[in-house]
């Protein structure tokens, strides 16, 4: 699964599940031995998440939500993903 981004110990990876258990584009997230899965518009579709830490990757989903949605099609098209600025 490619990583896309990382940033305050939080790792952001992505990839295009055909008829996977998550049909809409989503990211996967890590950080300390929690994960979770958010889609494109910040809703959590699975997993946990300290809260500041969630606040962060909400916060940089919003801001590359352009280039979260460039990567999905690239990945559904089976083209390599481009890495995202961290959140600074």
């Amino acid at each position: 699964m490619p990583t896309l981004s990382m940033f305050y110990g939080i790792i952001i990876r992505m990839y295009a599940e055909k008829g996977g258990q998550h049909n809409i584009p989503h990211i996967h997230a890590a950080f300390s031995g929690h994960e979770i899965v958010v889609d494109l518009t910040g809703n959590i579709i699975e997993g946990d998440f300290p809260k500041g830490k969630l606040k962060l990757l909400l916060a940089w989903i919003e801001i590359h939500h352009e280039e979260l949605e460039a990567n999905w099609k690239l990945l559904c098209d089976g083209e390599p993903a481009f890495k995202i600025e961290p959140l600074k």
